[in-house]
């Protein structure tokens, strides 16, 4: 009963309501904060995770250009019906080298963060030139102009400059070849020894539209192809220690 009176003062003194308000909300505050700066990372690092190739990151910036975002999101959350239908739940990892991320929760449709692999090169060009000719209930409009954009990748180099500094792992190397990887990840006859040597044997190389040139289309499909699928789930082990 006392502790109860004691706590009646409290809800009738607005002052004091005020002051032990702050303090729970401090004290919660700093148990929440304090032990990050005792962390040398807060993500943990994960087995096949690299830097988008140049034609990949090209395919994200038209990705974000084109407001993919507003309707997609990219990130399973640990639901059942989320697991069940998309596959593993999102890993920090995975967004670990995307500035900005595309975690989010609109979906006007499907969660994106595991579409790699899922459909055929086709399926997506005809998605993209007439969503409805594949999907016939989507409301997404049609992509068919992307495909007629040609793309040489003439600045690639300057956008994984900007990406290095804000703490992407791309090297001088990456970078000196930056245009010449991103040709020859649409030319499976091409030299592609040095892209998969920069960045590892997980990179899709083929013309990805069926149509002479690189299109913003390429860049694109590039993109989406890769998503969700760097890190092996079959063998992966969450850190326990974290």
């Amino acid at each position: 009963m006392a502790i109860l009176d004691k706590h009646k003062i409290l809800e009738t003194n607005a002052t004091l309501l005020l002051i032990f308000s702050f303090l729970v909300v401090t004290v919660g505050g700093l148990v929440q904060i304090v032990p990050l700066f005792y962390l040398e990372n807060t993500i943990e690092e994960v087995d096949g995770m690299r830097p988008y190739t140049p034609l990949e990151l090209t395919g994200r910036d038209i990705y974000i250009r084109e407001g993919c975002y507003v309707c997609h999101s990219q990130m399973v959350r640990p639901m059942r019906d989320e697991v069940e239908r998309y596959g593993h739940y999102s890993l920090a990892a995975e967004s670990m080298y995307d500035h900005p991320f595309q975690w989010g929760s609109k979906r006007t449709g499907p969660d994106l963060a595991r579409v790699g692999g899922r459909y055929s090169d086709a399926w997506h060009v005809d998605h993209l030139r007439d969503p409805q000719s594949v999907v016939p209930e989507s409301v997404m409009p049609k992509y068919d102009y992307l495909e007629r954009t040609l793309i040489d990748g003439e600045y690639v180099g300057d956008l994984m400059r900007t990406h290095r500094f804000v703490g992407v792992p791309y090297t001088d190397e990456m970078i000196e070849n930056a245009v010449a990887d991103f040709e020859a990840q649409t030319d499976p006859w091409g030299d592609t020894d040095g892209l998969i040597e920069r960045y590892g044997e997980n990179v899709n190389v083929r013309n990805f539209d069926g149509a002479p040139g690189i299109s913003e289309t390429d860049a694109l499909i590039a993109y989406m192809q890769m998503l969700g699928t760097l890190v092996d789930f079959s063998t992966f082990t969450p850190d326990a220690s974290r």
